[in-house]
């Protein structure tokens, strides 16, 4: 492909908003994430949509037989010390190997890993769906893989009791377009992988932030959009390219040769947090609680945190708030998928591990999109959004993509008729 740089972006008018010391901190803690050759591994974010048996209605954390008994039910098959509580009432569970969390709308996420072979995926989410669905038979819903809530609109779906998501919904309901949409009624599939070092680590986002909107396509998921058809190709590309551009999409001057860990942390930091988070901060520890979650339009971290090295939950929420295509935490995490079933969320890691861990794969994908830059990777997802089957990302036909990144068997046309083989039956 014709070689063109993005043009270099300047940091230099941040300079007075970043701390160094919080730079270092990110910087380090990506150090700490890296490695050795040889020992990589997966992590795969599921998240359910709970849905009423006979209606399809969205079920929310408050009602009766709702989330919050479903989690209470399920507290013995999980560690106690491992429980999370938040303004009294459970919103988490863990135990070796699998954590269940909730997205802000009651979404069921399971985070599962670290998996040494895709094929565990299978073992660990089949013992937890053994033990969580004779549950929510009694309870009278269930757990769906869509990317968006069957038929249920946004305004029908409260919060659950996480304080951060007070703040989140006064944010997002201030900026851009989709946010209480995709808080509230979005579900994705996300894998995360590891990095060996710096230059590993970008040339993986890279990479990955190149072929996650063509993934994206043959794992599309979402036939459902605020209780009607879905007419977006993409819903969750186009509900986070439209959230927030502060901190979504790509990671500003990724294909840039020069880019390095250290203005990825400039931009994360520099950018305002969304929200604070105080809740670990030791010096405002005497804050009344409502004051440790509240909405930052225009403070960045270095205006929120003190003037010292951040902590690990600090730095967690720093990175968390921003929504890129492909994220850098201490691993990376690609995050372009609805939600799937297990049987195409396997097939999802498996072809991820193929991409990335496979030496003579990766060094053909880092041929082919040698010289690539952030339009072309922008006119590839845009033409999927605008042409869908008939798009041709990168110059290419999806026929091709498909063999190249070795999609055979999977379907390219539209699966937006919820009887498209392709698409979970709930």
């Amino acid at each position: 492909m014709a070689h063109m740089n993005t043009p270099r972006i300047s940091y230099a008018h941040l300079v007075t908003t970043v701390n160094p010391r919080h730079v270092a901190s990110l910087l380090q803690f990506f150090e700490h994430g890296a490695k050795p050759e040889r020992e990589d591994g997966y992590g795969v974010e599921i998240e359910h949509l709970p849905v009423r048996n006979g209606t399809d209605a969205a079920v929310n954390y408050y009602e009766p037989n709702g989330i919050e008994t479903l989690l209470n039910r399920l507290r013995p098959y999980y560690d106690a010390e491992e429980e999370y509580w938040e303004n009294g009432r459970l919103v988490g569970l863990g135990r070796a190997g699998i954590s269940i969390s909730l997205e802000p709308g009651g979404q069921v996420e399971c985070s599962i890993g670290v998996l040494r072979r895709p094929e565990e995926l299978l073992t660990t989410y089949g013992l937890f769906r053994r033990q969580i669905d004779p549950i929510l038979d009694e309870l009278g819903f269930r757990l769906v893989n869509y990317g968006y809530q069957p038929t249920t609109g946004y305004a029908d779906v409260p919060v659950n009791p996480k304080s951060r998501y007070d703040a989140m919904t006064e944010y997002l309901g201030r900026v851009g377009k989709f946010g209480p949409c995709m808080m509230r009624c979005s579900a994705s599939t996300q894998v995360s992988i590891d990095f060996q070092n710096e230059r590993d680590a970008i040339e993986k986002l890279r990479i990955g932030t190149a072929v996650g909107p063509i993934l994206a396509w043959f794992f599309r998921n979402t036939p459902y959009f605020e209780g009607q058809t879905n007419p977006y190709p993409l819903l969750r590309q186009l509900m986070w390219d439209a959230l927030d551009p502060q901190r979504t999409g790509l990671i500003p001057g990724l294909y840039d040769p020069r880019f390095s860990w250290e203005d990825y942390a400039v931009d994360v930091l520099s950018t305002p947090l969304m929200f604070a988070d105080l809740t670990h901060t030791p010096e405002a520890q005497g804050l009344p609680d409502a004051q440790k979650h509240r909405v930052a339009f225009r403070d960045n971290a270095g205006e929120i945190y003190p003037d010292r090295e951040l902590n690990p939950y600090e730095i967690n929420h720093v990175l968390s708030t921003h929504f890129n295509d492909v994220r850098l935490k201490n691993f990376i995490e690609l995050r372009h998928w609805d939600s799937l079933p297990i049987d195409r969320a396997e097939r999802l890691t498996e072809i991820v591990g193929s991409l990335f861990y496979d030496d003579a794969n990766r060094q053909r994908l880092e041929s082919y999109f040698d010289g690539i830059n952030e339009f072309d990777v922008i006119a590839a997802k845009t033409g999927l959004q605008a042409h869908g089957a008939q798009s041709t990302p990168y110059g290419q036909p999806l026929e091709f993509w498909q063999e190249f990144l070795g999609l055979e068997g999977l379907l390219a046309d539209d699966p937006g008729d919820p009887k498209h083989p392709d698409v979970f039956q709930a």
